[in-house]
């Protein structure tokens, strides 16, 4: 099976949705690269103590799923591959 640029995942996802889901990734990059996120946070209300933990994701991961939404979007395109000789 080949690649088909436009045949992928991300597939039969309405256009809207794509590229409100680049601008949240993008955001998350932004806050992942300069610190601004927090992953635990704690709290006291009148019942107690609570906390709540975000898992930190995986910078090149989400590189990779930025790529493939830009692709998706026709926003970037694969470079076509050269035998060099």
């Amino acid at each position: 099976m080949s690649f088909v640029p436009r045949t992928n995942n991300l597939t039969g996802v309405p256009r809207e949705t794509l590229q409100k889901w680049l601008a949240d990734a993008q955001q998350a990059y932004h806050d992942l690269s300069t610190g601004a996120k927090g992953e635990s946070y704690s709290y006291t209300q009148g019942d107690g103590a609570k906390s709540v933990t975000y898992t930190r994701a995986s910078i090149g991961d989400l590189q990779a799923y930025i790529l493939g939404l830009q692709y998706a979007l026709g926003i970037r395109r694969r470079r076509a591959i050269r035998a060099i000789f």
